[in-house]
């Protein structure tokens, strides 16, 4: 009978400081607590939350620049609940800048920003509406199709602005439309945390004229 996806599997996977461990389990703590009155992740995913929501945004660490992490300042849109960016956050990648224009869903990454110290600015806003600022990576899950999120971060997409977002069953169809009115180069990743799930690794992007 195969393992049940729990904390203690997650932790045995991700094998993180005692410090970060503990900041994470504060995060879930507060999902949950926080789930009963707003409707920050979907219901049914609640008994699966370790595997679905935490190890699903673990994966994207391996596709960081590592070398750079000090530095990173990663943008996240339509953030959420704060998946990826708040626990990626707290793996010590660099700078988020979690993007959300859910005023509740915002006040409860501040919460979880305030008790677990991950260094994440929030933004209640939407990302087509805000001042731009250099980024190195723009990241995102469950937000948009994949010309959308481009169409969003066009403002903060530089040279070498690398894109990552995790993607369903629909990613290659998502690539082709894309295609249509962006320039692009694309790599593509199964996911560890779904079955159907791919995660998009996009640079050199560029809107077609």
């Amino acid at each position: 009978m195969p393992k049940v996806f729990d904390e203690n599997l997650f932790f045995e996977k991700v094998n993180v400081p005692r410090e970060t461990m503990e900041n994470i389990r504060t995060y879930a703590i507060l999902l949950k607590k926080w789930q009963k009155r707003l409707n920050l992740v979907g219901e049914t995913t609640i008994p699966d939350l370790w595997l679905r929501h935490f190890y699903d945004s673990y994966q994207l660490k391996a596709q960081f620049d590592m070398s750079k992490s000090e530095n990173l300042r990663i943008l996240d849109i339509g953030s959420g609940a704060g998946f990826p960016g708040l626990l990626l956050s707290m793996l010590g990648l660099g700078e988020f800048h979690m993007v959300e224009s859910n005023g509740k869903k915002c006040t409860f990454m501040r919460q979880v920003i305030r008790e677990t110290s991950c260094n994440a600015i929030i933004h209640n806003e939407r990302a087509e509406m805000m001042m731009p600022f250099p980024v190195d990576y723009i990241i995102s899950r469950a937000c948009a199709s994949l010309e959308k999120l481009f169409d969003l971060g066009r403002n903060f997409i530089r040279d070498d602005t690398v894109c990552l977002f995790l993607k369903g069953q629909s990613a290659e169809q998502e690539i082709a439309e894309a295609m249509l009115k962006w320039d692009f180069e694309v790599e593509k990743f199964t996911s560890v945390a779904q079955e159907t799930g791919m995660i998009l690794k996009a640079s050199h992007i560029k809107a077609l004229r």
